[in-house]
């Protein structure tokens, strides 16, 4: 079979129901009979819970139950959150923190949830809520990512989460000490709150000895384990499924406190419990995102050619260790330490501290924004310190494409990739820079120019399941283990399988989300959708042909040997009978041979796809307010063969946009004593489609090798390219005004400050 067929820009078939209000999320799918819950919790940052009443709370009008941690307990359950832990370099285990899914006598952010209220309305679990009578002695509050300060966790003592490293630190540091010329850039990257169209929720119903747990997650499988591991319950008693999700971002790929909470509670009362986050509580509970500083250094021969690349991370955990944390900002930021560059002399070094805030865990991209995001500053500046062309510098140091497949210092196999004909793509759509720049200078206005050339390393589960069902009415069901947040699944998995099969496309149901319906799934996450799943899809549709071979070869009264299937229609010399698949199904169905009405296959990817490409940022500065603003934005990219490239591009555009958020925008702030102050859209900006510019996007596909379909995930790539772009836009236009180091986010205060006194006070 041909394993890739026809690009075709199709719109998406879900819209129709989300644009006119049909779509159906958690808050649109609450049983009559629900009860609603509500949580307490922790106004401080930090403190040790010496009093708890909830006899008011328990007698108010409508309350159905209230519980603590000791609830929760006694009804037998595991209460300790998992979370991933790295090895340190002294070859110790990451400090593993202990969260319970309730408060243990102490709290360690503002919002941890204490206790939990299930009422008959929604406005009545948070009434019972604010009569819960409680006293927290205040402990010292630790925000600064360091070691030292008031031990949040016993297994930490210097509140050091871990201390990893790889690579070669002794080689590192004698091709820093042979070097022509060594760069250095101390940078931030700003920690941003996820903010979702559609908060967290989650609802939950024991009926027959059974849990049906139902919320807006990235998939349904993972959730369905942890419920088992946790509740002590047998996997067969637990149906996860997951409604309509209005975002997910990384946030919702993993479990929280509250769903356990809300599953124990609807075991214990035997009605359904339903809880939604409301969006203060969202920016509060919610996990947040990035939040690291990173001294990246780079080493060059006399020919500016870098011989050895390091990065020492400082990150900031939060409270806890959260799901995938202590994995992000080490081994998932090492996917992409030296980007497209030819290096083998690498040393990566990253610490993470506890501090009273809000955990911080997986955001669009998990680890790779934040590497490339670090490698492309310091290239920008390099360039600036060597006197280089910073788009020459690049040039320079790609891996060259006769070096494909190309080993990393890290153990990434890239396996194709032509970085410099991709960046003679963007050079030739943003020609104009100097004059553009020029008239911009006539009215006060800096114009500024950044690149960055990024690199993806697509993650999660490289294993991935699929299902394909003929329906009586002649439709056909899809079944995937992947999860749509938003991306257009339903068009793209049904415009694949039509692509194979023949089966028109507005005849294909995609369905998702449904541990019942099918046994096995990875769920979404890591830009993994596209790749694995239609590498699912493909090796189910051949196990359908092997099965619908011999029986149409009866019919046709030939050899299997001579049945041939062209994507539509199957034939054989000397037969006049050209079944369609789905003819061929309804012919399955007429003779009762329904063993061939349902296929399902499993299949695995060995290797990853790696798209890249060049993203260039140009920015307008108002020099008497500081505003910036992103004026033209520009994007080449490698993802291989496209499905549907409008798909790809509204990807894009979505990736980039949250980018420009965070380089613009979006910044989380705390006063000292852990409060968050950015616990509304009233305080924390996000970006408008107003001060988003046309976004170009070119696809200039090299066809991976790493898949039969030669494609690259797409989903997170806007994001990984944005922040350097748009910051060394910022840092071009300010650097001709003696502004030598600047910072994400771009406010215009901020910027004022740089262009007024070339440096910025302290928050």
């Amino acid at each position: 079979m041909e394993k890739f067929g026809k690009s075709q820009p199709v719109k998406r078939t879900e819209d129709q129901r989300f644009l006119t209000g049909q779509g159906r999320y958690m808050d649109d799918a609450v049983p009559e009979n629900a009860l609603f819950a509500a949580f307490l919790r922790s106004p401080v940052a930090h403190g040790r819970i010496t009093s708890l009443d909830l006899d008011a709370a328990r007698a108010a009008v409508g309350v159905h139950l209230v519980m603590t941690l000791g609830e929760l307990q006694a009804a037998g359950i595991d209460t300790v959150m998992n979370a991933t832990t790295v090895p340190n370099r002294n070859g110790t285990q990451g400090a593993a923190s202990e969260r319970h899914m309730l408060a243990c006598n102490r709290v360690r952010f503002v919002g941890e949830p204490i206790a939990v209220v299930v009422a008959e309305t929604q406005l009545q679990a948070r009434d019972a809520v604010e009569l819960i009578a409680f006293e927290i002695e205040d402990l010292p509050v630790k925000m600064d990512v360091a070691p030292g300060g008031e031990p949040l966790h016993p297994q930490a003592p210097d509140n050091r989460a871990f201390d990893w490293h790889m690579g070669d630190e002794a080689a590192t540091e004698a091709a820093f000490q042979a070097a022509a010329h060594t760069v250095a850039l101390d940078v931030h990257d700003n920690r941003v709150i996820v903010s979702s169209i559609e908060p967290r929720g989650c609802q939950a119903d024991w009926s027959g000895g059974r849990l049906h747990f139902s919320y807006g997650g990235q998939g349904v499988w993972g959730m369905k384990a942890q419920l088992a591991q946790k509740l002590m319950l047998d996997s067969d008693a637990i149906r996860v499924t997951t409604p309509d999700v209005g975002g997910g971002f990384g946030m919702k790929a993993m479990p929280y406190p509250e769903y356990f909470s809300v599953a124990v509670a609807a075991m214990t009362l035997g009605r359904p419990v339903h809880w939604m986050s409301d969006r203060s509580e969202a920016m509060l509970s919610d996990h947040h995102g990035r939040d690291l500083t990173s001294l990246a250094e780079l080493a060059f021969d006399a020919d500016h050619r870098i011989t050895a690349y390091r990065v020492h991370s400082r990150c900031n955990m939060g409270a806890y260790n959260s799901h995938f944390a202590q994995a992000i900002q080490t081994n998932l930021f090492s996917r992409v330490l030296m980007g497209v560059y030819d290096v083998q002399t690498t040393y990566l070094r990253a610490e993470g501290f506890f501090t009273n805030t809000t955990q911080v865990d997986a955001y669009r991209g998990a680890g790779r924004p934040e590497a490339i995001y670090v490698l492309e500053r310091v290239m920008d500046r390099a360039a600036r310190e060597l006197g280089v062309d910073p788009w020459e510098l690049r040039r320079k140091n790609f891996i060259q494409p006769e070096a494909f497949p190309y080993k990393t210092a890290t153990g990434e196999t890239y396996d194709v990739g032509d970085f410099d004909m991709v960046l003679t793509r963007a050079a030739e759509q943003t020609r104009g820079f100097e004059v553009r720049k020029a008239a911009d200078a006539e009215n006060g206005l800096i114009r500024g120019q950044g690149l960055c050339y990024y690199i993806e390393s697509i993650l999660g589960d490289p294993s991935e399941g699929a299902k394909i069902e003929f329906c009586e009415d002649g439709t056909v069901n899809l079944y995937v283990g992947t999860q749509s947040n938003g991306q257009g699944h339903e068009t793209v998995f049904a415009q694949f399988l039509s692509d194979q099969t023949g089966i028109p496309a507005d005849r294909i149901t995609v369905v998702q989300g449904d541990t019942d319906r099918l046994a096995q799934g990875g769920g979404t996450g890591g830009s993994r959708s596209v790749t694995t799943q239609s590498n699912a899809t493909l090796v189910t549709v051949e196990t359908m042909i092997a099965a619908f071979t011999p029986y149409l070869a009866d019919k046709m009264g030939v050899e299997e040997s001579d049945v041939t299937f062209d994507h539509e229609t199957f034939r054989a010399p000397g037969s006049n009978l050209t079944p369609t698949l789905t003819e061929a199904a309804e012919m399955a169905q007429a003779d009762g041979r329904n063993d061939l009405l349902q296929h399902e296959a499993r299949a695995r990817l060995e290797a990853r796809s790696y798209p890249n490409g060049a993203h260039v940022a140009e920015v307008v500065i108002d020099s008497y307010t500081g505003e910036t603003r992103v004026d033209r934005y520009t994007v080449v990219d490698d993802f291989g063969n496209l499905i549907n490239p409008m798909l790809a591009e509204g990807q894009v555009h979505g990736g980039v946009v949250q980018g420009i958020g965070q380089a613009l925008n979006e910044h989380v702030v705390h006063d000292a004593h852990g409060q968050l102050l950015t616990a509304s859209f009233m305080d924390y900006a996000l970006p408008r489609a107003a001060g988003i510019p046309m976004i170009k996007f070119t696809s200039a596909p090299v066809p991976s090798t790493a898949n039969p379909m030669g494609m690259k995930g797409c989903g997170e790539a806007g994001t990984v390219g944005a922040l350097a772009a748009v910051a060394n836009a910022v840092q071009d236009a300010l650097w001709d005004h003696g502004v030598r180091q600047a910072d994400m986010p771009f406010t215009p205060h901020k910027v004022w400050e740089l262009l007024t006194h070339g440096s910025v006070a302290a928050e």
